[in-house]
C-alpha cells in the first residue's frame, strides 16, 4: 500500500505542474473589431477600416486582406494586465492615393507601432507617426464582439 500512496502523491504532483503550466485565459480574451481611421494629409486620402481581430492569452492578433497582396494589414502584439499594448502593424501599400511618403507606391511594404489602451469591452490606439513628416494621426478604436451563441437561460 505504501507503494500506492507514493504513486498518487507523484500523480498529484505532475497533475499540479502541469495545470501550472496551462495558459490561463487573459481578461481581454475574444473576438474584437478594430476600426482603423486615417484622416487625409495633404494629397494623400483619407480612409477607414473594419478588421476583425481576436485576443488570445492576452496577444492581439488582428489582419485584413490577403498575405502577400496589396492592402494586405497585420497587426499584432501582447497587451498588459492594465491594458496597455504597444502592437506593430505591417502592411502592403495598396494605392498610392492611399498612401505618404515618396517612395510609397502600390506594392511596397510599410510598418508603423501604435500605442493602445483597453478596457474589458473595448479600446483606443494612436498610430505612432514619426517624425510627423510621412505618418499621419490614424486612430483605432477597439470593441469586443458579442459572444455569438450566448448560453440559454435555464
Amino acid at each position: 500500500m505504501h507503494k500506492l500512496g507514493l504513486v498518487f502523491a507523484v500523480l498529484i504532483l505532475l497533475g499540479g505542474n502541469a495545470l501550472a503550466q496551462t495558459p490561463v485565459a487573459g481578461r481581454f480574451d475574444g473576438a474584437w473589431m478594430t476600426k482603423l481611421t486615417c484622416p487625409a494629409k495633404g494629397n494623400t486620402e483619407g480612409y477607414t477600416w473594419q478588421i476583425p481581430s481576436v485576443i488570445q492569452n492576452n496577444k492581439f492578433h488582428g489582419e485584413r486582406g490577403t498575405a502577400g497582396e496589396p492592402g494586405y494589414l497585420l497587426i499584432e502584439g501582447k497587451i498588459a494586465e492594465d491594458g496597455k499594448a504597444k502592437l506593430s502593424a505591417n502592411g502592403i501599400v495598396a494605392s498610392r492615393q492611399y498612401a505618404r511618403g515618396i517612395l510609397a507606391h502600390k506594392g511596397a511594404d510599410y510598418s508603423y507601432n501604435i500605442k493602445a489602451q483597453f478596457k474589458e469591452t473595448e479600446g483606443t490606439g494612436a498610430r505612432d507617426e514619426g517624425l510627423g513628416i510621412v505618418g499621419r494621426p490614424c486612430t483605432f478604436d477597439f470593441v469586443k464582439q458579442q459572444d455569438a451563441n450566448p448560453p440559454s437561460a435555464k
